[in-house]
């Protein structure tokens, strides 16, 4: 099938007092130019009328089986057919756990396992929904089938309690649709990505290194990918996953590291250093492992090269984004630190409350001020930063 240069996006809408925010994501899919086919569950047609999103897409909304946009009887499989992505926001925890069993028991769960599209889903729930460990294996089983999971955020809910389980906010989602669909806000740009930490060899088994999981680097590669940018990861030690469309580089040590990104660097339009980099190693590796006597070990250390502010150094350097996870005194040793290595844009945070983690809090620190993005987890955080990171870039 030659697919249309329109893209069509199937929304579902599941039940949850969030679906008022999908008929916003819905005016916005629209304005957009893509084609929009609402299908709603029987429970979300409790908090908003299939009228109202038939009129912002401009299409009848699909509510049962037994409808048919087409007249053929068929729509639960030719639908996902003529799409190009299946959208749910918001997902409900009852409707993910259909998604992940493969259950068929109304059009939108039918049209989810009978699709040949991109199926991406947004999280909308009680923060206890979400941490309940029911909720945390159907994700895990969703994301192994291939499924995009879009948020969620966190913060005060419609029942009164704070914490994760929000529904993205519109405008996020339909970034983050952008880039599913290729025609992302980095579409074009070249991305050279540091991740994780280094490991500075003693010996051959001993070595100085950091508590970065590598998480946040991790989740800015995967969406500076899905903002449509081609994405090179030169990474530390981790145990994580290789992001889909992104292509990786594995280093060991600062030095590694260093001679990784002077390489690529050149063909980069934006340098994002998350890698928590040693600043110093030792003076000499021992060639085999040392033996303990009972004396004390005395270790002489050199500095490693700093390469974040050795790329930004260049002749014709590329935007350069910097990371700054600080003890105490953010503000003023992160705003230091951005003018000391004269770079457009630097991202901080407590070593404390973020290493290791699966959230976090970032502090974008730039010429204009400071701008903080609320605690959310890393994924939802890098996308944020990624759209602001574009908005920077076309104003350059």
């Amino acid at each position: 099938m030659v697919r249309s240069a329109v893209n069509r996006i199937i929304l579902g809408v599941t039940g949850g007092i969030a679906a008022y925010k999908a008929a916003e994501l819905c005016r916005l899919l629209v304005k957009g130019g893509s084609e929009v086919q609402v299908v709603m569950t029987e429970a979300a047609q409790r908090f908003v009328t299939p009228l109202t999103f038939q009129a912002l897409s401009g299409r009848p909304v699909l509510t049962s089986l037994w409808d048919s946009a087409s007249g053929s009887g068929m729509d639960h499989i030719h639908l996902s057919r003529e799409a190009d992505l299946i959208l749910i926001a918001p997902a409900s925890a009852d409707f993910l756990a259909r998604l992940a069993q493969g259950r068929a028991e109304d059009l939108l769960a039918t049209l989810c396992l009978a699709r040949t599209c991109r199926l991406a889903v947004a999280p909308a729930m009680n923060r206890e929904m979400w941490t309940q460990a029911a909720t945390q294996r159907n994700l895990a089983q969703l994301r192994a089938d291939g499924v995009d999971i879009l948020g969620p955020d966190a913060g005060e809910q419609a029942c009164g309690e704070i914490g994760p389980g929000r529904m993205l906010e519109p405008v996020e989602i339909q970034a983050a649709v952008s880039g599913l669909l290729g025609n992302g806000v980095l579409a074009g740009r070249r991305v050279l990505i540091t991740a994780g930490p280094t490991f500075e060899a003693i010996d051959p088994v001993r070595g100085i290194t950091n508590l970065s999981s590598g998480k946040m680097g991790y989740a800015i590669a995967r969406a500076a990918a899905e903002a449509g940018a081609q994405v090179h990861l030169v990474s530390g030690p981790t145990c994580l996953a290789t992001p889909a469309g992104v292509e990786r580089e594995d280093v060991c040590s600062a030095a590694d590291m260093h001679v990784a990104v002077m390489r690529a660097v050149p063909a980069c339009d934006v340098f994002i250093a998350v890698a928590a980099v040693a600043d110093y190693r030792p003076l000499a590796s021992a060639r085999h492992k040392l033996k303990k006597d009972g004396t004390s070990l005395k270790l002489e250390l050199v500095a490693n090269p700093d390469i974040l502010a050795e790329v930004a150094a260049l002749p014709k350097p590329p935007f350069c984004v910097g990371f700054a996870a600080e003890t105490e005194a953010l503000a003023e040793h992160a705003e230091a630190k951005r003018r000391r290595k004269n770079i457009p844009l630097l991202v901080g945070n407590l070593a404390q409350d973020t290493l290791g983690a699966d959230d976090a809090e970032l502090n974008l620190f730039e010429e204009a001020g400071t701008h903080i993005l609320p605690r959310a987890d890393k994924l939802t955080q890098a996308r944020r930063l990624i759209v602001h990171l574009a908005n920077r870039l076309n104003n350059c």
